[in-house]
């Protein structure tokens, strides 16, 4: 009885040292703002309301204008599709706040399908497939970004990451360490999918 109490100690204690170290690596990774050019910008979606960009999803795409003012790249690929009782996608809406800061309709690729990231990203690498576009600079929160590193590599992306520093999350210490807290378990769940 003994024995097996020490191996249940250990195990607990190895899984905390594991998790402690994706811990660190998901904010590590919400530390960088890497900014080469690219092929594309892409933009995870957040909520809206009525069509209202929410502020969490204005200051991702604020930030994807920011890139695209400083010539990171010529295209801004947005994604998001609808939630239960929309009528109009996340897409679309970032569509219409972009073209309101004067980015030309011309570089707004609309993605409007996938209601988690792992959907949008496989949207948006299609697309981008398609249009032999390989490179990607990928906006979202920052607690975000290690995850959708892992999505887009395992989609064949040659994928960066620049967060946003203005979302309301940030500015809440406890929500997004619990948000950070979350991430790192999902983040070994699409590195396993990646190998398996």
């Amino acid at each position: 009885m003994k024995r097996l109490a020490t191996w249940i100690v250990r195990l607990l204690l190895g899984g905390a040292a594991v998790y402690g170290a994706i811990l660190v690596y998901v904010w590590w990774v919400s530390r960088l703002d890497q900014r080469p050019r690219v092929d594309a910008i892409l933009v995870l979606g957040a909520a809206h309301y009525n069509g209202k960009p929410s502020r969490v999803l204005r200051a991702r795409l604020d930030h994807a204008v920011e890139l695209y003012q400083d010539r990171r790249a010529t295209v801004i690929v947005v994604t998001g599709g609808m939630a239960e009782g929309d009528r109009v996608s996340e897409a679309t809406v970032s569509r219409q706040y972009l073209s309101e800061r004067g980015v030309p309709a011309t570089a707004i690729v609309v993605r409007p399908v996938g209601r988690n990231s792992r959907e949008s990203i496989a949207s948006a690498a299609e697309w981008l497939d398609d249009h032999d576009m390989h490179s990607v600079l990928l906006v979202s929160d920052p607690f975000h970004m290690a995850r959708l590193l892992a999505e887009s590599r395992a989609r064949g992306l040659i994928a960066w990451v620049s967060p946003t520093r203005t979302s309301p999350i940030s500015s809440r210490p406890g929500e997004e360490l619990g948000r950070f807290a979350g991430e790192a378990l999902k983040v070994p769940v699409v590195w396993l999918r990646w190998i398996f």
